[in-house]
């Protein structure tokens, strides 16, 4: 799939958005790395957006073209190489799950055809890489949900989603750093803190991080 080279499009007129088609990887993710890390270099680009299966580069148009950008990016692309995080650290997640912290787990077992406990033991073993932080500050996009865990969110969105609750959307697993609305099902929460804007960094969770959840307790 990173062979692929990527679509872009113009964002207003200054804004390019460089995607790829799906599936999201951790491999063209580590590209899109790369990509933002050579493109922080070139003269006229103001501010680096990475995202799920993309990248939006904001530059100032009246030191670079949206043409000359994208003749930089098809240049650039074939000879990237994969960037891993300069970090690359394990952050292991304690999680109660179930009950009022994970209210959504038993839905989540029935669309799975799992036993609540099944869905903890394969969530909690598996092996996830933030691939990008948005939607809310320390909000960490995760690759590697088990195929057989995705879950559709849900139909009425909940007003107020509590701040650290653990929840599954689509293909994906997360964690609500901020009470926030939100879609997500509900599976547990954790004790520790995502987002501090008093720390440095202010974000627990960086592009790049391994993530463990561990099971403290289970509700089910």
């Amino acid at each position: 799939m990173t062979a692929t080279r990527p679509r872009l499009h113009a964002l207003g007129e200054a804004a390019l958005l460089c995607e790829l088609p799906p599936p999201a990887t951790l491999a063209a993710q580590q590209k899109w790395w790369a990509l933002a890390e050579q493109a922080a270099q070139w003269p006229g680009v103001l501010e680096l957006l990475p995202g799920m299966n993309n990248l939006t580069l904001c530059f100032d148009p009246r030191h670079v073209t949206r043409q000359a950008l994208e003749d930089k990016v098809r240049e650039a692309w074939p000879a990237l190489a994969p960037k891993t995080a300069a970090a690359g650290r394990l952050v292991e997640i304690p999680t109660a799950y179930g009950g009022d912290d994970g209210p959504d787990l038993d839905d989540v077992a029935r669309h799975t055809g799992l036993s609540p406990r099944e869905v903890v033991r394969r969530h909690s073993e598996a092996d996830y890489v933030v691939y990008f932080l948005g939607f809310l500050p320390g909000f960490a996009f995760m690759g590697g949900l088990p195929a057989e865990l995705a879950t559709p969110r849900r139909a009425e969105p909940r007003v107020a989603v509590p701040a650290r609750s653990v929840g599954i959307g689509g293909e994906q697993t997360g964690i609500y750093p901020l009470q926030s609305p939100g879609g997500w099902q509900l599976i547990g929460r954790t004790r520790l803190e995502l987002f501090d804007p008093k720390a440095e960094p202010p974000t627990l969770l960086r592009p790049g991080d391994r993530v463990r959840f561990v099971a403290e307790s289970v509700v089910a």
